[in-house]
């Protein structure tokens, strides 16, 4: 079978991927993560979609108890490796987000920069996505999330967006195409893997509108559900999503 672009760019991307810009907020993002969780060091926390593990490790480092998972073998092996260099032992498995083994066994779940939901091809595996967290998680627990602005596109290109917003040696998206019909964004990625390969892949990444996560939790049993505009490195809940905002941040409660 085909490997989807997601599975191909994860490949040998580890020490790069660290290097994006998108990457440069975990400090302030499990800053951010503690507070809503009320600094509770008991608490499980399943971080889905964990790459390289730079939240999981930050929040590993600060006395949490973490399990991270991800479908990528070489991120896990890249974050493996940083949870080493700081002498943590942290419980990193590879998972289909789609598919999770886990059952009413977290507190809290974190799906940070993608972290899955919105990369797959189909929005029923998308949904799936939601309803394994949701299924992974206690009958009070939390889901944190991140998530692409569909209001974004409909007032601006999103590939000015990432021209204006990457630098050398990073990854690079050019023509894009937005689909009004399925609010997807397809595009061609550029970047140089871990071992100075230069390669092309062709994406697509699935866009959302407030609402429709609205549905999405409700259906799904959430009682509380917060979207705020996410700030790369400084979530928070004082910041009101807009059509200016890329991504956006999603608090939901069973």
């Amino acid at each position: 079978m085909k490997k989807q672009w997601y599975e191909s760019l994860f490949e040998n991307y580890g020490l790069k991927y660290d290097n994006e810009n998108f990457t440069q907020g975990t400090v302030g993002e499990c800053d951010f993560i503690e507070r809503e969780i009320n600094f509770d060091k008991s608490l499980k926390i399943l971080d889905v979609g964990c790459g390289t593990g730079r939240h999981t490790i930050e929040l590993s480092n600060r006395g949490y108890n973490v399990t991270g998972i991800d479908l990528s073998e070489a991120q896990l092996a890249r974050a493996k490796q940083k949870a080493e260099s700081y002498n943590l032992k942290i419980d990193f498995q590879k998972q289909d987000a789609r598919n999770l083994s886990f059952n009413n066994e977290f507190d809290v779940a974190i799906m940070l920069c993608e972290g899955g939901f919105s990369l797959m091809e189909t929005d029923e595996m998308n949904y799936e996505i939601l309803n394994c967290v949701t299924k992974s998680l206690k009958e009070n627990g939390k889901l944190i999330f991140t998530t692409l602005n569909g209001l974004f596109p409909l007032f601006h290109s999103v590939e000015k967006f990432y021209a204006a917003n990457t630098k050398e040696g990073n990854s690079a998206c050019r023509s894009n195409r937005f689909d009004l019909m399925t609010f997807r964004d397809y595009n061609v990625t550029e970047f140089e893997d871990d071992s100075g390969n230069k390669k092309t892949l062709e994406c697509n990444e699935r866009y959302y509108v407030p609402s429709e996560i609205n549905w999405l939790l409700k259906s799904l049993g959430y009682k509380e559900i917060n979207i705020f505009a996410a700030k790369l490195g400084a979530f928070s809940r004082n910041d009101k999503l807009t059509t200016e905002d890329f991504e956006m941040l999603v608090i939901a409660e069973k």
